[in-house]
């Protein structure tokens, strides 16, 4: 069982930054495959970035690729989405999801696919 703890993000507004991290205790999150999703009021859960397991392969949704940036930082065992230029539709609770893939270099974008979900934190991006 592997338990994500989220932190970070927020309110700001317009045209800011906010970074949301994802961790856990025990068990290296270099094991897993990560995604980060959000879900706004009334929306589906939707998919946002993913790392793959090896090789630091990334992919982004088409709405937030050259905005948003995800990382492992191995030092802290957590997994950090870079959020830059942010928009008033970012506005959502954020996700991180992991699960143990068998292709290490793949990239999944698909809810269905991860196992173990964080908390979420709530992202605000007013005018």
């Amino acid at each position: 069982q592997v338990q994500l703890v989220q932190s970070g993000g927020g309110l700001v507004q317009a045209g800011g930054s906010l970074t949301v991290s994802c961790t856990t205790s025990g068990r290296s999150l270099s094991l897993y495959a990560m995604g980060w999703f959000r879900q706004a009021p009334g929306k589906e859960r939707e998919f946002v970035a993913a790392i793959s397991r090896n090789f630091g392969n990334t992919g982004y949704a088409d709405s937030v690729k050259g905005r948003f940036t995800i990382s492992r930082d191995f030092a802290r065992n957590s997994v950090n989405l870079q959020m830059d230029s942010l928009k008033p539709e970012d506005t959502a609770v954020y996700y991180c999801a992991a699960f143990s893939p068998e292709n290490y270099g793949g990239i999944y974008s698909s809810v269905s696919a991860y196992e173990y979900w964080g908390q979420g934190t709530q992202v605000t991006v007013s005018l």
